[in-house]
């Protein structure tokens, strides 16, 4: 059985995953936080999978954290570079280089079936490499106007098949694709 890549991930209206500099600070306001969610949750998501990939600029910002918001989740990060992992880290973050087909490949034959993809470039990649089945994106109600794009550097069209679209009182739209694989 062929290994599931999916996507779970917020954006603003206009379609932004972070601010300029990275911040996601947008993202953690009190009325989100407290909010009844409907759709696929996190922790319902998070449970189906294996691993989480990461870019290197993603878990930079996630090393930012008061906490290590993974604790359970093996996490691949894609990088060209050394990178310095937290000595409390160690063993939970594994830093693997190359292309994503061959990534995927290598965690399929260490016998996982479902990966959660997260960055904006790494989704990209996963995508043009024809690997993510599943989007689960969550539109957050505000309009960044300029910052980290979700699918800014797409080079070829995708089809998508709408699974469903669901709305939460606090202005939360979640919609779940499946990518038609070619």
């Amino acid at each position: 059985m062929p290994i599931k890549c999916s996507v779970f991930i917020a954006a603003s209206v206009d379609g932004f995953i972070a601010r300029p500099d990275g911040d996601i600070d947008w993202l953690h306001r009190p009325e989100y936080e407290t909010a009844e969610l409907n759709g696929v949750t996190y922790e319902g998501f998070v449970a189906t999978v294996d691993a989480l990939v990461m870019g290197r600029k993603t878990l930079e910002k996630v090393l930012s954290f008061a906490e290590w918001p993974y604790e359970g989740i093996p996490v691949i990060a894609l990088s060209r570079q050394q990178l310095q992992i937290p000595t409390h880290l160690e063993g939970k973050i594994e830093v693997m280089a190359g292309d994503v087909t061959t990534l995927v490949a290598t965690l399929a034959e260490r016998g996982m079936k479902h990966l959660y993809i997260d960055g904006g470039q790494t989704i990209q990649a996963f995508l043009e490499a024809g690997l993510i089945e599943e989007l689960i994106i969550t539109r957050i109600p505000v309009l960044l106007g300029k910052g980290v794009c979700l699918f800014s550097q797409m080079g070829s069209e995708q089809e998508l098949r709408h699974l469903g679209t669901y709305v939460s009182d606090n202005g939360f739209v979640q919609s779940r694709y499946q990518v038609s694989l070619s």
